[in-house]
């Protein structure tokens, strides 16, 4: 433990979540919340930060959420350091960790979920059926037991956090949703807790996720058109030792939706998204497509 930081107190019911949020926003505190599934790494420390800086009192979750995972994904593998990330919260100051068990989080004849239409379906919503309501669903749950002034995500799951975005919209929950750049190790790999899984070999060929998406970006704002630079990026990724590409694409930076075919760089905003496999590692990454 960092000294002169004191452990953030743990809640693990959500009366006892209420009870202390409750207590702190009586007192005039602006609160922040970091939602995370754990396995606490620079990225997640920087939306910290981020949500310090916005607020007095700052509450981290640290939830596997079991509901954005699917029946053959990595959920009982999942990497669960309940005991590191709080030290590691409490050297950044958190105040409040809420670490809910799922039955708490979902009790015996739970039946509602919140699905975002459009924005849920394509890209990881195509590739993981059931994903994004799972996170939707989570989100939402969370947002409403702490009621933040704001909320802080990570631009790493860029999709989600428009996502996120568009149900806060929908619903009318107040909340400022802030989206924290992408923090990435020396070579370029986006900080990920599945980063864990990478054997050394995987993980020297890695970084070749984001540089693809860099290149493919610098050739786009270039004059190539979208559609040629994505082909090139999958067949690069594939070259590079990736064993599947789910999907290397070009989207509407606001929207996600398709580019119009022929699409080149005129200054609008688009974004390169990617999501790809190497070993038993999937990986996603994506970035701006800007000069």
């Amino acid at each position: 433990m960092a000294a002169g930081r004191a452990a953030p107190e743990v809640a693990r019911t959500e009366a006892a979540l209420r009870e202390r949020l409750g207590a702190w926003r009586r007192g005039g505190a602006r609160i922040g919340l970091v939602p995370t599934m754990g396995a606490i790494h620079a990225g997640h420390l920087s939306l910290v930060d981020l949500a310090r800086a916005r607020a007095q009192r700052v509450c981290a979750t640290i939830f596997v959420n079991p509901r954005q995972f699917g029946p053959s994904e990595d959920f009982a593998a999942y990497p669960r350091e309940e005991e590191s990330d709080l030290a590691k919260f409490a050297a950044r100051g958190v105040d409040l960790v809420f670490a809910p068990e799922p039955a708490e989080m979902y009790p015996q004849g739970f039946a509602t979920s919140v699905t975002v239409a459009g924005l849920g379906e394509a890209l990881e919503g195509a590739s993981r059926p059931g994903f994004f309501t799972g996170v939707a669903t989570v989100v939402t749950k969370l947002l409403i037991l702490a009621a933040p002034d704001v909320a802080v995500f990570g631009e790493k799951d860029y999709q989600q956090l428009l996502l996120i975005r568009r149900l806060v919209a929908d619903l009318s929950l107040s909340v400022e949703i802030v989206g924290a750049p992408t923090v990435r190790e020396a070579d370029g790999l986006a900080c990920s807790s599945r980063n864990a899984y990478l054997s050394g070999a995987e993980r020297a060929r890695a970084p070749a996720l984001f540089r693809t998406l860099r290149a493919a970006s610098r050739e786009i704002v270039s004059g190539r058109p979208a559609a040629e630079a994505t082909i090139w990026g999958r067949e690069s990724l594939v070259e590079a030792g990736f064993a599947r590409v789910d999907y290397f694409e070009a989207r509407d930076a606001a929207t996600l939706a398709p580019l119009a075919a022929g699409w080149r760089y005129g200054g609008s905003a688009a974004r390169l998204l990617a999501a790809a496999t190497i070993g038993r590692t999937r990986l996603i990454d994506n970035v701006a497509v800007e000069p």
